[in-house]
């Protein structure tokens, strides 16, 4: 049996023990983690210079954007690292590090993307209070309030995981530190105080999720009452891929969650945490702003300005 507190690192799961694998995980790692880098740089650097994108519907956009800045940051290079140097390891503070951080990140991000569909359903549904609901001191209220509502569970997750005793050594199948892993390490009794914070969680989720349907069926309501075809189809291209992320999101935390043991699989375990953890951070900027007409004026205006600055 093995004691936490005689533990001084964990050891994450490999992609493969293939040396040739490893790299071509590493590169594959690195190229989604530089697109990621790119595609939210970009962005955020034009919402901040550009005063036509001073609005709350960008302001929450540019905090999503750092916020899966951070989160990808949490994972992939460690797991890039790792591959590189043919190691599994990651120290005790590491890890206790990486899986704060990345509940905190994840966490704020689903709270952010809930207050976006009633940015959303109030700019849709009621324009006219549109400026008095989310005038500047409200928007910059709620995402405070995103951040640190995500700050707070992470710290609770956090401290409650690390304070498990493991009795089943220090082997995460995983390829960051996450907490179905260490509940799988912990003695059975021990779990229990984890298992219903986390189901504490799941309802202060559901009940997120819940509300992103609501406002979602009230926009559609309203979308399809439009008279115009121009005014429908821009009202969906920007509320349907905000909702398709927040479906993929969703689905795939709970997959990772709450699956039960039976079918648990390292190989599935893997497949799913890279789905939540890796590919929205990639390929949300695409989805959210690259579709957005003024986003892409913005954006090929600054960058007109620095190569004519050369």
């Amino acid at each position: 049996m093995s004691n936490s507190s005689s533990i001084t690192q964990f050891l994450l799961l490999a992609f493969t023990d293939t040396r040739e694998l490893q790299l071509l995980h590493f590169w594959l790692f690195l190229g989604i983690y530089l697109a990621a880098l790119l595609g939210n740089g970009l962005i955020i650097t034009t919402i901040a210079c550009d005063q036509h994108l001073h609005t709350p519907i960008y302001f929450f956009l540019l905090n999503l954007t750092l916020l899966d800045l951070c989160s990808i940051s949490m994972t992939v290079p460690k797991s890039m690292a790792n591959s590189l140097w043919d190691t599994r390891a990651i120290s005790y503070m590491g890890c206790t590090a990486q899986l704060f951080l990345f509940v905190f990140f994840i966490a704020a991000e689903f709270y952010l993307l809930t207050i976006m569909s009633y940015d959303r359903y109030v700019a849709i549904c009621q324009p006219l209070h549109y400026g008095t609901l989310l005038g500047s001191r409200a928007c910059v209220h709620m995402a405070a309030a995103a951040w640190a509502t995500g700050f707070l569970n992470a710290l609770l997750h956090t401290a409650n995981t690390f304070s498990l005793p493991l009795c089943k050594g220090n082997a995460l199948h995983q390829f960051f530190c996450e907490i179905p892993q260490f509940l799988k390490l912990s003695c059975s009794d021990a779990s229990l105080r984890e298992l219903g914070l986390i189901g504490l969680s799941v309802c202060l989720g559901f009940g997120c999720f819940v509300f992103i349907v609501v406002s979602y069926v009230q926009i559609l309501r309203a979308v399809l009452r439009i008279p115009s075809e121009q005014g429908r189809h821009k009202a969906f291209s920007t509320c349907l891929p905000h909702l398709a992320v927040v479906s993929l999101f969703v689905s795939t935390v709970m997959i990772a969650y709450l699956k039960p043991p039976s079918i648990s699989s390292p190989s599935l375990d893997l497949v799913v945490s890279v789905l939540y953890s890796v590919v929205p951070p990639a390929v949300n900027p695409l989805i959210y702003s690259m579709r957005n007409q003024e986003v892409k004026d913005a954006l090929w205006k600054h960058i007109s300005k620095c190569f004519l600055k050369q």
